[in-house]
């Protein structure tokens, strides 16, 4: 299992802006729950993760998909003020509490 992560500063009040270019048009393979997460203290940080389970290096080396993410990028790009963390992450460990 793997994640998509990345933390964005967005442009001030353009989050549903951001956030209906953000929408995949469509999901990639093995595509799970995604989470859109915004801070409290600032309405305009916003954290995006998903989860998803297939091959990294399928995907990464998936045409189709790299065009795909081109577009959502672009799409995003007037709407973001800045982008700190971003990357693909694998899950080493899930804990529930109790």
């Amino acid at each position: 299992m793997h994640s998509f992560l990345t933390v964005r500063k967005l442009k001030p009040g353009s989050y549903d802006e951001w956030r209906k270019a953000w929408e995949p048009d469509e999901w990639p393979p093995g595509s799970g729950k995604a989470y859109i997460l915004r801070n409290v203290d600032d309405p305009d940080e916003i954290i995006a993760f998903g989860f998803f389970d297939a091959d990294v290096d399928a995907l990464r080396n998936e045409p189709k998909l790299r065009a795909q993410q081109q577009t959502r990028f672009e799409r995003m790009s007037p709407f973001v003020g800045e982008t700190g963390t971003d990357g693909i992450y694998e899950v080493i460990d899930e804990i529930t509490p109790g």
